[in-house]
């Protein structure tokens, strides 16, 4: 398997990432391709499709061992099920599948031709095996069964972001950063209304806590590399 690009995004940490690929549409993220794959026409006609497949892998969650089952976030930590049944990064291959927006083809810029796209789940600099467009006619299956998996579609929580912290954050990214925090970066174990939780988007320490179902930001840190 050879890496064919990395992505640069405001994930900086894995705590925060969206669970799911499409879950914040809003966010934004750059493939820059390796240096040996930087040929404008390995893009030509990727321009015609609203979606890509992105193959690659957890870099930060290669193990030598590996177990039957795993206990999902979203179950509350403590039910195991089969690691076939789940996407979870612990796998005997640390590979992951996300399915993207395009939103941009750029051919000509200091890092060759590059791709922007929205609602990655990927850590940034997270390497990339592989691009493929996605075909609606074939790849949406509306009437799916989504398992134990889909139990928790519609979970949002409600946000409180006090203006005068808000306005801390680059205008263009409040909207994507409202998304992560609606889609609840905690593991489901976690319920404590007194806990101040932090979570690193692009240069933003964002510190908030959660009680009955509202997300209330009590503060914002700028992180310094």
């Amino acid at each position: 398997m050879k890496i064919i690009a990395r992505i640069h995004c405001d994930f900086k940490e894995k705590f925060g990432i969206p669970r799911q690929s499409g879950l914040v549409p809003q966010t934004r993220a750059k493939i820059v391709f390796e240096p040996e794959y930087r040929n404008p026409d390995a893009l030509r006609g990727i321009e015609g499709y609203s979606h890509l497949w992105l193959i690659w892998a957890f870099s930060k969650a290669e193990r030598d061992t590996w177990s039957p089952t795993v206990r999902p976030p979203r179950l509350g930590g403590n039910t195991r099920v089969g690691v076939f049944a789940t996407r979870s990064p612990f796998r005997p291959n640390a590979i992951g599948l996300s399915s993207v927006t395009l939103e941009e083809v750029q051919l000509h810029t200091q890092d060759g031709p590059v791709l922007i796209v929205g609602g990655a789940d990927l850590l940034d600099g997270t390497p990339i095996y592989d691009i493929k467009p996605y075909l609606p006619y074939v790849d949406s299956h509306p009437d799916a069964r989504g398992g134990f998996g889909a139990e928790k579609a519609g979970y949002a929580l409600s946000v409180v972001f006090p203006p005068q912290l808000e306005e801390k954050i680059e205008e263009d990214k409040r909207e994507a950063l409202r998304g992560v925090l609606e889609n609840d970066p905690r593991p489901s174990y976690q319920n404590d209304p007194t806990r101040v939780y932090g979570v690193r988007f692009a240069q933003y320490n964002v510190k908030f806590t959660v009680s009955e179902g509202v997300l209330t930001v009590i503060g914002i840190e700028n992180h310094i590399e």
